[in-house]
């Protein structure tokens, strides 16, 4: 380690993905900044990926592993910060990879510009096909009040022109992607919400809970992180047959730090707006399901004639949606099964 620079430390939590980790390590191992520690948490993984572990720490004393009994990415992930002695933290999931440069790049503009996060964008990757994504489309530094109007408000969801891409309401949720001044998270007590919970955006809440505390961010214009799409045993995968419950319990949690913290008006429609772009997701994950295509739509039916999702439907504007997603919309603020069903069963695949 070199005193004279800042520690980055890099969590990985690690759970049976043998077939990617080897090019995940080496992207970290290969980081042209090299004052870091690697955390990798093996969380209860039965393939081979101890042993890959193992070799990796073998070759670089840099890597430490914590091994545990499966809990999870956001007890991984605690645990991992817990015994973190960096001064930024950094979060790599075990089947993707980052740039080699993404370490230096980040503490580079951290260090000059005295941001509390840097962000920068990813390239999605999938069968051979690659795809930039970006939250934002140019490098823009955000202080004081810009945190909290374009960042915090967003991660609680869409208003106005963003509605214009519903799909990409999530895109600033990942932890990865990110360098994370590690004093906030420690001083502030900011943990990952376990996933049996609420089902998925566990890294939305903890980002929610981080900008809360956040003088200064930095987006960079750059694509340093590469998102694998195509691991089939991704938790972001797999059919869930309760995610509807937590979602709800999930909208729950969000409301209720808007009030206590007394976010506004502005922060309330955007959660309204997410609870009504969720069928897209909830959608999806239902016509998953091993169940007939009658059943499919009764569940489909039961979602979106709930009491809470015609309330977000009610205050949904369209304006801004592609004439595709007005179709979309349309048929699940006015109930019409068939018709969402169908496009869902397009939808999915496109995606596939």
């Amino acid at each position: 380690m070199e005193a004279n620079l800042p520690l980055v430390s890099i969590i990985v939590p690690v759970y049976n993905v043998e077939k990617y980790l080897p090019q995940c390590l080496d992207s970290l191992i290969n980081q042209t900044y090299r004052n870091i520690e690697i955390i990798c948490v093996n969380d209860g993984s039965s393939d081979t990926c101890s042993k890959i572990l193992d070799e990796y720490a073998n070759f670089d004393g840099r890597i430490k592993i914590v091994n545990k009994k499966n809990d999870g990415v956001s007890s991984a992930r605690n645990n991992a910060i817990t015994i973190s002695y960096g001064d930024y933290l950094l979060f790599v999931d075990a089947d993707d990879s980052t740039d080699i440069h993404t370490c230096e790049t980040a503490v580079t503009q951290a260090e000059k510009l005295h941001c509390d996060v840097v962000m920068w964008g990813y390239i999605s990757e999938s069968s051979g096909r690659s795809d930039n994504r970006a939250v934002f489309d140019k490098t823009v530094l955000f202080e004081s009040d810009d945190v909290k109007k374009r960042i915090l408000r967003r991660l609680f969801g869409l208003i106005n022109d963003e509605l214009a891409h519903p799909e990409s309401a999530d895109s600033l949720c990942p932890v990865w992607a990110k360098l994370y001044s590690a004093s906030i998270i420690r001083e502030n007590k900011i943990e990952f919400i376990d996933l049996k919970e609420i089902g998925t955006y566990e890294d939305g809440l903890f980002n929610i809970e981080v900008f809360e505390h956040v003088k200064r961010a930095l987006f960079i214009d750059e694509f340093l992180y590469h998102y694998r799409r195509d691991n089939t045993d991704s938790q972001t995968t797999c059919y869930r047959d309760d995610l509807y419950e937590k979602w709800l319990h999930l909208f729950d949690l969000m409301e209720l730090q808007i009030k206590r913290k007394g976010f506004g008006n502005e922060f309330y429609s955007a959660l309204q707006n997410r609870i009504a772009l969720s069928i897209l997701g909830l959608g999806l994950n239902i016509i998953s399901a091993n169940r007939s295509g009658v059943k499919k739509r009764s569940a489909l039916k039961d979602i979106v004639s709930s009491k809470r999702y015609q309330q977000a439907y009610k205050k949904l504007t369209f304006n801004y949606f592609p004439v595709h997603w007005k179709l979309f919309y349309f048929c699940a603020k006015h109930r019409l099964i068939i018709g969402l069903y169908y496009l869902l069963l397009v939808i999915k695949r496109i995606i596939s």
